[in-house]
């Protein structure tokens, strides 16, 4: 019956015209374009949190970082170590038992 999309869009713009008259195709249009651009919009706005995400994993990246410098400035050897391995050594080397307090130093740290 229909062959293709030409042949239901003639058939859609047939039926606008007998049942909703010509004045309401340009106001289905405009609201048709402002659809599209609402899309485009939230198409942008998907891109752009991505791209953010990628931002927050580099700064975890820095974070670690400065747990290796960190590391290093304390004569820690860093090679074929997990950064949570680091991070202990670190805690050991200053004698910090618990998180908070091995936060603390690394904060004292980083500030001097």
């Amino acid at each position: 019956m229909f062959d293709s999309y030409m042949d239901i869009l003639i058939i859609a713009v047939v039926a606008l015209i007998i049942f909703g008259g010509t004045k309401k195709i340009p106001e289905m249009a405009r609201n048709l374009g402002k659809a599209s651009g609402e899309f485009k919009r939230g198409q942008m706005e998907i891109e752009n949190e991505l791209r953010n995400g990628t931002k927050a994993t580099q700064n975890t990246n820095k974070d670690q970082i400065n747990y290796m410098k960190i590391a290093e400035d304390l004569n820690i050897d860093i090679k074929d170590k997990t950064i949570d391995q680091i991070i202990g050594e670190i805690n050991a080397k200053l004698g910090k038992s618990t998180t908070r307090e091995a936060t603390e130093n690394v904060a004292e740290l980083k500030q001097n």
